[in-house]
């Protein structure tokens, strides 16, 4: 059960977690998790320990301010990737090794990249109203759903300019 805002009833739902790679806007890890004050922080821990596994070099995650607690700045730094989350004005798990550079402000600008594929998955990939009950099958629209925002998305990457 989750609610919206204070005041609100409470309903059964879920939350829909992806990682969403800089470049070029394409979902690379999803997942599904029952709605609850932490879940967020945690699936994020989880995606990026799976794409940490599947990938080496440097890692950067961008977040809005409600990833910005002392416990997922820990835990994304301790699986080796750089956070650059949102600075709160007061109390910031945040120091200026991290802020300073001029990576933190790009991923900053391109965080809300994530925000078209839930945009779309939600108008067209049906995930507006779930029609479908139980976790299983909530998973599944929604991981088929994001490959098809990335099907949807490579079309337009690959799409050749118009020569005019």
């Amino acid at each position: 059960m989750a609610r919206k805002g204070s005041g609100r009833e409470a309903r059964l739902c879920y939350a829909g977690h992806t990682l969403v790679e800089n470049r070029n806007g394409l979902i690379v890890e999803a997942e599904l998790t029952q709605a609850s004050g932490t879940a967020e922080r945690e699936a994020a821990l989880r995606l990026l320990g799976k794409q940490r596994a599947r990938q080496g070099g440097r890692l950067s995650v961008g977040a809005d301010k409600g990833y910005d607690t002392a416990g997922f700045v820990a835990g994304v730094r301790a699986l080796g990737v750089t956070p650059h989350v949102a600075r709160k004005k007061r109390g910031s798990a945040l120091d200026g090794r991290t802020t300073r550079h001029r990576s933190y402000a790009t991923s900053q600008r391109r965080r809300k990249l994530i925000e078209q594929g839930y945009g779309w998955m939600k108008v067209v990939g049906g995930l507006h109203k779930l029609r479908h009950r139980g976790t299983a099958k909530a998973a599944a629209l929604f991981t088929f759903s994001c490959a098809a925002y990335n099907l949807v998305r490579l079309r337009t990457l690959l799409a050749e300019p118009a020569l005019t």
